[in-house]
C-alpha cells in the first residue's frame, strides 16, 4: 500500500483530476449544447468571455497545478517503484498529461484563440461558430475522459 507523503500526493492526484474531469464533463454534457443554441453572434460573445475567465488562477491553479502534480508523481513512481500501484499511477499520470493538459494544448487552445480573433457579430464569426462548437466539444470529450480515467487509475493505485 502507499504511504506517507506518497499518499498524500495521489489522493491530491485523485482530487485534481476528477475536478478537472467534472469541469470538461459539464462543458461536454450542457456548456457547449447552451451556447451551440444561441445566436452565433450571443454563442461568440459567450464562449469568449469563458475562455478568457477560464485562465483566470481559480481554475488554471487545479488544472495546472494538477498536470504539475501527475508529473511529480510520475517521477516519484519511476524512483521509489513501488511493489503496488506502479502501473496504475504511470496510467493515470500519462492520461493526464496527455490526454487532458496536452491535448488542451494541441486542441481546444488553438480553436480558442481563433475565436478570440473573430469579432462575434460578423458572418466569419457565424460560419466558424458551429464547426467551433463540433470540434472544441469533441476534443473535450476525450479530455473529460482521460482526466476522469486518471482519477481512477490513481483510486485504483490506492486500494
Amino acid at each position: 500500500m502507499i504511504e506517507g507523503p506518497y499518499f498524500g500526493l495521489v489522493v491530491l492526484g485523485v482530487l485534481g483530476t476528477g475536478l478537472v474531469a467534472g469541469v470538461f464533463c459539464a462543458f461536454s454534457t450542457f456548456v457547449m449544447k447552451g451556447l451551440a443554441e444561441l445566436p452565433p453572434a450571443q454563442g461568440v460573445a459567450a464562449m469568449n468571455a469563458i475562455n478568457v475567465t477560464a485562465v483566470r488562477p481559480p481554475f488554471m491553479a487545479v488544472f495546472a497545478g494538477s498536470a504539475v502534480l501527475c508529473a511529480v508523481i510520475a517521477v516519484v513512481t519511476f524512483v521509489l517503484w513501488p511493489d503496488e500501484g506502479t502501473v496504475e499511477l504511470l496510467v493515470g499520470s500519462a492520461l493526464y498529461l496527455f490526454g487532458s493538459f496536452g491535448l488542451t494544448m494541441v486542441a481546444n487552445v488553438p480553436r480558442n484563440d481563433a475565436l478570440l480573433k473573430l469579432d462575434p457579430g460578423t458572418p466569419e464569426a457565424a460560419a466558424y461558430w458551429p464547426t467551433y462548437v463540433r470540434e472544441w466539444t469533441m476534443w473535450n470529450h476525450v479530455r473529460a475522459v482521460a482526466s476522469g480515467a486518471a482519477a481512477l487509475a490513481y483510486v485504483l493505485a490506492l486500494t
